[in-house]
């Protein structure tokens, strides 16, 4: 999938607005203050490495930030419907879903994907990026609790506990959350579950995006008896995305989408 310029500005003004409207001023104002420092980055980062885990392409990053937000505007409706006791508010929601993931922004120096060098790597594994090595290793929501610090961006308790576990128990550090067998242990708010379901609600949405397209190297739509060419409907925000005719020779596709990826850009890739 591949965004155009005005995607891309949409996506970000998305952010830009939510900010605004789901913060206190002062919040907002440091919020800003790192989207300002972050957001050409923003704008070109993937969501992750590999073309079959989900958004692994300029903007997918931006774009799994506004799925994930609609998704978790939608479930903190479903959780106010089913009775769950909400001991936060949705601006905590909204807060937790647009920064779940800022850690895949990187440093404030070093970006955290870089475009994989490696042609075999892309072409028969899918591995379009790959993790950049300068950086020191933290898991994806240490980075972003200790990126928002950098910016004196404070959050209540609750949000910490929905932000620091989006991840839920994909994150061996999480068990310790969410694993806890007496009764003090257990987890007192819900919002690390909403949050975490929002987040496998929109990845499954950009999953099967890639699954139903013409880049996947499985026939998921034959396999499950759908129609490849009928759209999958998830929310109204999402452009629909014109289909490009796939070359024959799946070697050279690669290459193709890698140049369309990467452009005139990959003389970076000199430097790793």
């Amino acid at each position: 999938m591949k965004l155009k310029v005005e995607d891309l500005q949409e996506r970000m003004q998305y952010i830009r607005d939510h900010v605004e409207s789901f913060n206190t001023e002062e919040r907002a104002d440091k919020l800003n203050k790192m989207y300002d420092h972050f957001e050409e980055r923003m704008m070109l980062a993937p969501a992750s490495s590999t073309d079959y885990f989900h958004n692994s392409w300029p903007g997918g990053y931006i774009d799994h930030v506004m799925n994930i937000t609609e998704a978790g505007k939608k479930l903190f409706e479903l959780y106010k419907e089913f009775g769950f006791k909400l001991s936060y508010d949705l601006d905590s929601v909204v807060f937790c879903t647009m920064h779940h993931d800022l850690g895949k922004l990187g440093s404030l120096d070093e970006e955290y994907y870089r475009p994989n060098p490696s042609e075999w790597h892309r072409i028969n594994q899918g591995k379009m990026y790959e993790v950049n090595p300068n950086l020191h290793n933290m898991t994806v929501t240490d980075r972003a609790v200790y990126t928002l610090s950098q910016f004196g961006v404070t959050y209540s308790e609750q949000e910490y506990l929905g932000l620091r576990l989006a991840d839920g128990m994909y994150e061996e550090g999480n068990k310790a959350y969410l694993m806890g067998f007496g009764e003090s242990k257990k987890i007192k708010t819900n919002i690390a579950q909403l949050v975490h379901q929002a987040d496998m609600i929109a990845t499954r949405y950009e999953m099967e995006r890639y699954m139903f397209s013409e880049d996947a190297n499985i026939p998921y739509a034959d396999i499950l008896g759908i129609e490849k060419d009928e759209p999958i409907e998830v929310k109204e925000e999402v452009k629909k995305v014109e289909k490009k005719e796939k070359p024959k020779v799946d070697k050279d596709y690669k290459n193709q989408l890698f140049d369309d990826l990467f452009g005139d850009k990959k003389w970076l890739l000199k430097e790793y």
